[in-house]
């Protein structure tokens, strides 16, 4: 495939990635408003609690939704030149990827039930996945609008945003470890979580979304920049 080629279909998967991504999003925000899962608490109960209803199936269709359209708006990213097939960013986004895949496969803990080994590998793959999308994000802002300081700005800004919400737990957990209330009571850990995967989606929207400014890096521009 030439370089034009891959310049003119590249758009088009960012958009298709964002829609995935979207798409995924709103079918979370469904499953609180629909019989089966709408007495869960969006404040209290995590996002994973879906998974134990009978609306898992939703769940599980949302999360390989997020988890398709990472993989393809990074692959569109590298495709574009805008990104090494091995970076920091590609190597964050996959593990971003892999832990939604692995979170659909174990669903969390039934604490009516008991802990088991498959919710611990569900809580493991949650960390994994709300710390790598932001660094992910971060990381590939910088080489995607390196000629657009503005949309670079904003994309890092939401991808802290992120991080800092994810920071909130891990306070509520220090707090706990002294003698503190235990830490998923001391915090709204179900809107805490929700607020953390919104700007986790939307900064990673922002760096997909194409813009002018981000111009894909032709192979005659390449060879340009080496020889110079």
């Amino acid at each position: 495939m030439t370089t034009s080629q891959v310049t003119a279909r590249s758009p088009l998967a960012l958009l298709a990635a964002v829609v995935s991504v979207a798409g995924g999003a709103l079918l979370i925000l469904l499953l609180q408003v629909l019989p089966a899962t709408s007495d869960i608490s969006p404040v209290r109960r995590t996002i994973s609690e879906y998974a134990l209803s009978e609306n898992k199936w939703i769940f599980d269709v949302a999360v390989l939704l997020v988890a398709f359209g990472s993989a393809i708006g990074f692959g569109a990213l590298i495709r574009r030149k805008h990104l090494p097939a091995l970076s920091t960013a590609s190597v964050f986004c996959a593990l971003w990827t892999v832990s939604l895949v692995v979170i659909v496969a174990f669903p969390k803990n039934n604490w009516a039930i008991g802990p088991s080994a498959g919710g611990t590998v569900h809580r493991i793959a949650s960390v994994v996945a709300f710390v790598c999308l932001p660094l992910a994000v971060w990381f590939a802002a910088k080489a995607v609008f390196s000629t657009s300081p503005a949309r670079r700005a904003v994309t890092r800004v939401l991808a802290v945003a992120a991080l800092a919400w994810f920071g909130v737990i891990l306070g509520a957990i220090v707090v706990s470890m002294n003698g503190g209330r235990p830490w998923w009571q001391a915090i709204p850990l179900g809107l805490v979580e929700r607020a953390m995967a919104l700007t986790g989606l939307i900064a990673l929207a922002s760096l997909l979304i194409p813009s002018r400014a981000a111009a894909p890096v032709t192979e005659e521009a390449e060879a340009l920049r080496v020889a110079s």
